[in-house]
């Protein structure tokens, strides 16, 4: 029951990923009654693809903060629960929420995936949905179950992806629509109501976890296919990768340029503005930006001029061992 003598509802935020952000500023913005931050440590902060640092954000408030790698584990369930929340809100976060844990809050355990839920249930689903093709994803706000992202929707967003999307722009249109969906949905959990509609089980897709050994390119694929798998893949993520003269080559950015050609697949080529053009399965990748050792990111044009060389070769190799 809500008491009156303070703001309702009491909000427990957990997230430490570059999707949590906006949200929780948003919050604080709107003077919500955050009462608590749960967010990973150091060590688990700087492991984590997209990982970010919320103190920053939440220390002018001031809030009470809690860093660990679990929120379930005993210390950090024992501390949330001395905050006494209406709403624990989970944003950007990869492990699943206890039962001992979501039983802690009054109203409900609350949490956002950046799909349509049912489908693209599991991990990365923005990764996923771009390395499907996909045109159009979601944000799914739930009630949180033990079961991953098996929980009642509360509400929806659906979220274009364009031809220009990667994942750092997908990741912020989640975001905003997030902060959409909490101003829709707190002002009714102030009057005593918490929409819910059940899942349709029977429509669900699963996606699996992705590793940073998973971006291997594979040049025999179609352009279209190697574009979104680089835009599905970059910054703040692992990225894709291949390898030229024994070296691990990042790319980060590149796009489509020609669909006829007689070349192996993997072959270096330059245009006339001496842009790095790659041969694919069905035509040629331009190399926007990529990355060789610990130098950081180049223009293509760049390495064209520093290390890729017309008539050379990229090299896709199928493990990590055969790396130099």
């Amino acid at each position: 029951m809500q008491n009156n003598s303070e703001k309702y509802p009491r909000i427990v935020f957990v997230g430490a990923h570059v999707e949590s952000v906006l949200p929780m500023q948003h919050l604080l913005s709107r003077s919500e009654h955050v009462v608590g931050l749960f967010t990973l440590d150091g060590p688990s902060l700087s492991q984590m693809s997209g990982g970010a640092d919320l103190t920053q954000i939440v220390r002018p408030a001031p809030i009470p903060v809690m860093r660990g790698r679990n929120a379930n584990d005993p210390k950090a369930v024992d501390w949330i629960e001395s905050l006494c929340p209406d709403i624990l809100l989970v944003v950007g976060w990869t492990k699943l929420i206890k039962p001992q844990l979501l039983s802690v809050p009054r109203v409900a355990a609350l949490g956002f995936h950046a799909s349509l839920l049912p489908k693209y249930r599991g991990r990365a689903p923005v990764n996923w949905a771009i390395l499907n093709g996909e045109t159009e994803t979601g944000n799914t706000l739930m009630v949180l179950e033990p079961g991953a992202d098996e929980g009642d929707i509360v509400c929806q967003r659906r979220i274009p992806i364009t031809y220009d999307d990667d994942c750092r722009t997908v990741y912020e249109k989640v975001s905003q629509t997030e902060c959409e969906m909490l101003d829709e949905v707190l002002p009714l959990i102030r009057q005593g109501h918490l929409p819910r509609t059940q899942q349709d089980s029977t429509a669900a897709t699963v996606m699996p976890k992705r590793r940073p050994e998973d971006g291997l390119i594979t040049w025999t694929w179609t352009s279209r296919r190697l574009y979104d798998w680089v835009r599905a893949l970059t910054h703040p993520y692992p990225g894709a990768f291949t390898f030229f003269g024994g070296k691990k080559i990042m790319i980060w950015k590149a796009t489509i340029a020609g669909s006829i050609t007689n070349e192996a697949p993997g072959t270096i080529t330059l245009d006339s503005d001496g842009w790095p053009l790659v041969v694919t399965g069905s035509g040629y990748l331009r190399l926007l930006q990529v990355e060789s050792g610990c130098n950081g990111p180049i223009s293509g044009l760049e390495a064209a001029r520093s290390f890729l060389s017309s008539a050379s070769f990229f090299q896709s190799t199928p493990t990590l061992r055969e790396m130099a």
